[in-house]
């Protein structure tokens, strides 16, 4: 009897998850189709099967309805990256292979969600602007590529072959307390070097998957992973990761 006044609650949350679903799974397909920047609420109500007022019940515009694809996008990268980083810890793998790891992961995600991967890191869809919502899932990816970057800095693996520099205000401070580091000021400077070398290893990753996805490799490239790893590995070797292709 004391749980009969919460069944009702019950009963409407699932049947919200399970609309809220659909409208993404419908959402996700229209970005294959129209593009993010021609995202309609009335096509996914469409396709749906319900008037246009009826999604608005659950999502109040085109935006916010971009902001939970981001968001999930966002998320489900950073949780490829997440699983990629902790299996290979498992297997002993050093930082340099780790990331390697973690890179090849992400790009099986890339090619299995290619309007996903369009969504974040392709280009920006006119006038929309990101809020606050989207930063926590977009850092998921960050820390995991700062902890790997540390890591080879903490075992003395890690021995960069690029330029000095005063890291000093180049990276947010969310990056650093994201990663668990704290403060920016408290970091020192050497660990702040390499959390700012990390860019590189983001870098090559987005732009490889980028050269590949979009077709820039197109008669180029006849091994396509094969490419891919060896883009992965020069960047790294240059942030002091080393990458072993041959072993």
């Amino acid at each position: 009897m004391e749980d009969r006044p919460n069944a009702p609650r019950g009963a409407r949350e699932r049947a919200r998850a399970e609309v809220m679903s659909e409208l993404l799974a419908s959402a996700r397909e229209r970005l294959g189709t129209d593009g993010a920047a021609n995202l309609s609420l009335r096509a996914v109500a469409r396709d749906l099967g319900v008037s246009s007022s009826a999604v608005y019940r659950y999502v109040e515009s085109r935006d916010a309805l971009l902001t939970l694809l981001i968001v999930e996008a966002y998320d489900a990268v950073g949780h490829v990256a997440e699983e990629a980083a902790s299996r290979a810890r498992a297997a002993g793998s050093s930082p340099a292979q780790t990331w390697l790891a973690v890179a090849r992961a992400v790009r099986g995600w890339a090619l299995a969600n290619r309007h996903s991967f369009e969504l974040i890191y392709g280009t920006p869809v006119p006038g929309y602007q990101a809020p606050q919502d989207t930063v926590a899932a977009a850092l998921r990816i960050w820390a995991v590529i700062v902890s790997i970057m540390l890591e080879g800095f903490d075992d003395g693996s890690l021995t960069p072959a690029g330029p000095d520099f005063d890291p000093a205000g180049l990276v947010t401070a969310e990056v650093f307390t994201f990663a668990g580091m704290g403060a920016p000021r408290d970091v020192p400077a050497e660990t702040a070097r390499a959390v700012v070398r990390s860019f590189t290893l983001f870098a090559s990753l987005i732009g490889g998957l980028t050269a590949e996805l979009y077709g820039h490799l197109h008669r180029v490239a006849d091994d396509f992973p094969g490419v891919f790893d060896a883009m992965i590995a020069t960047a790294a070797a240059g942030v002091g990761l080393h990458v072993d292709l041959l072993g």
